[in-house]
């Protein structure tokens, strides 16, 4: 079903892009201009094959705006598994020279992501002193993997946004893991 709905957000874009969006009268037509939204377009796409591995999805809220859009994660396994978090995705008109501005909208107990939403993840900065930072070759495809794998592998409790979280998990990993339970079931919950 969500494939269905993301290839036919993508051919309502692709339409729009070749001037038949707009429909009749006063309508605006998009057309796909700047190497951003040509890069965009070609890497939804790749996504696909991404989007039906895994338990996340995508929606466009605009279909004519590929550089804005809201991925759900759901973990199957691990600590945070049975929450479904939202993350906003804004591609900048520089892409892919910056990388894209991702925001947590789901309120998550979670050492890399803060209270307000801000995510910690090396391949959303330009400059990394890990090495693992953005580079013009990275793709959408690699955000979707990195933000799904803060969920699993790449959980850092070292170099924590959260330090409140970090330390909790630290000194009293059974507090931990009932406050993570505790906003999933809060916040995270589909309803």
């Amino acid at each position: 079903v969500h494939m269905f709905k993301l290839k036919q957000q993508q051919a309502a874009a692709a339409a729009e892009s070749a001037g038949g969006g707009g429909g009749g009268g006063g309508g605006r037509t998009r057309t796909i201009s700047t190497s951003r939204d040509r890069l965009l377009l070609k890497e939804m796409s790749e996504l696909q094959e991404v989007l039906t591995q895994q338990r996340t999805t995508l929606h466009l809220p605009n279909p004519s705006v590929l550089s804005e859009f809201v991925l759900t994660i759901s973990p199957a396994e691990g600590l945070w598994a049975g929450g479904h978090f939202k993350f906003i995705v804004r591609v900048p008109e520089a892409y892919n020279l910056a990388p894209p501005e991702v925001t947590c909208q789901t309120r998550v107990w979670h050492p890399n992501v803060s209270e307000q939403g801000e995510v910690c993840l090396s391949l959303l900065r330009l400059n990394s002193i890990d090495g693992f930072g953005w580079y013009p070759t990275r793709t959408l495809k690699d955000v979707v993997l990195g933000l799904e794998s803060l969920f699993t592998d790449l959980c850092d409790f070292h170099d924590a946004l959260n330090a409140e979280a970090a330390d909790q998990y630290r000194c009293n990993p059974q507090a931990f893991k009932l406050k993570v339970s505790e906003y999933i079931r809060r916040y995270a919950c589909r309803k």
